[in-house]
C-alpha cells in the first residue's frame, strides 16, 4: 500500500509540475494577457475611487446646501414668523401645488392652505422658532388645534406642522398616532435645499384624490 500510494504522488507531483510548465510557457507566449487583467483591475479600482469621491462631494454640497438653507444669509432662522409662513408657501409652490398663506388672528390652526397636483389638500401649521436649537420645543397642544379644524373647517386631507425647531416627545408620538405630519429642522433643511416636494420626503401621506395614483 506504502508504495501504490508512492507512485500516486509522485504521478501527481508530476502531472502538477507539467501543468504549471504549460502555464508558465503559455504566459510566456500571451504575455499581453495578464497585464490587460492588471489594467482593467486598476482601471475598475479608479473608477470606485472616482464615484466614492464624487458620491461625497455631492454629500458635503448637500450638508453646505442644507446649513445655508436654515442659518445662512437670509436663511430660514433669520424669517420672523409672517416671513416663514410665507417661505413655507413658496416651497409648496415650488413643488407644484397651489398655495396660500391665510394665516392671522383667526385663522382656525391653519397658516397655509395648498392643494398638491394629485388632489390632495394641505393644511399647514408654522410654528417658527428663535432660537431652534436650545429653545423650546413645539408641543402636542399645536398639533391638537390642527386636528380639531384641518377637516370640519378647511377641507384638508393632510395636517402637517412645520417648524424650524423641534417638536417634544408627546408631540412626536401623538401626531404618529393620529396621522399628524411633522416637519422639524432636520427635515425642513432637506425640503428647502432640495427640489424634492415634501410628499416624497414624508412616509403615511395620503391617497390622493380623484382617481390619482401616487
Amino acid at each position: 500500500m506504502e508504495g501504490g500510494s508512492t507512485v500516486l504522488a509522485a504521478v501527481a507531483l508530476i502531472l502538477g509540475v507539467s501543468l504549471l510548465l504549460a502555464v508558465l510557457r503559455w504566459l510566456a507566449a500571451h504575455w499581453w494577457v495578464p497585464l490587460l487583467v492588471l489594467l482593467a483591475a486598476a482601471g475598475i479600482g479608479a473608477a470606485v475611487f472616482c464615484a466614492r469621491a464624487a458620491q461625497e462631494r455631492l454629500a458635503q454640497e448637500g450638508r453646505r446646501a442644507l446649513r445655508l438653507a436654515l442659518t445662512g444669509p437670509g436663511g430660514i432662522d433669520q424669517l420672523g414668523h409672517d416671513a416663514f409662513e410665507y417661505a413655507v408657501r413658496d416651497l409648496l409652490i415650488r413643488d407644484g401645488c397651489r398655495a396660500r398663506k391665510v394665516g392671522q388672528s383667526n385663522d382656525q390652526s391653519v397658516d397655509v392652505l395648498a392643494d398638491d397636483p394629485l388632489g390632495r389638500r394641505w393644511a399647514l401649521q408654522c410654528k417658527h422658532k428663535q432660537d431652534p436649537v436650545g429653545g423650546k420645543a413645539v408641543g402636542v397642544g399645536v398639533l391638537y388645534s390642527l386636528a380639531g379644524t384641518y377637516q370640519r373647517v378647511h377641507r384638508a386631507q393632510v395636517p402637517v406642522v412645520v417648524t424650524n425647531g423641534r417638536f417634544s416627545r408627546d408631540a412626536v408620538k401623538w401626531g404618529a398616532e393620529q396621522n399628524v405630519l411633522l416637519v422639524d429642522r432636520e427635515l425642513l433643511g432637506r425640503w428647502a435645499s432640495g427640489g424634492r416636494p415634501l410628499w416624497e420626503l414624508m412616509p403615511r401621506i395620503p391617497a390622493p384624490r380623484n382617481g390619482h395614483r401616487t
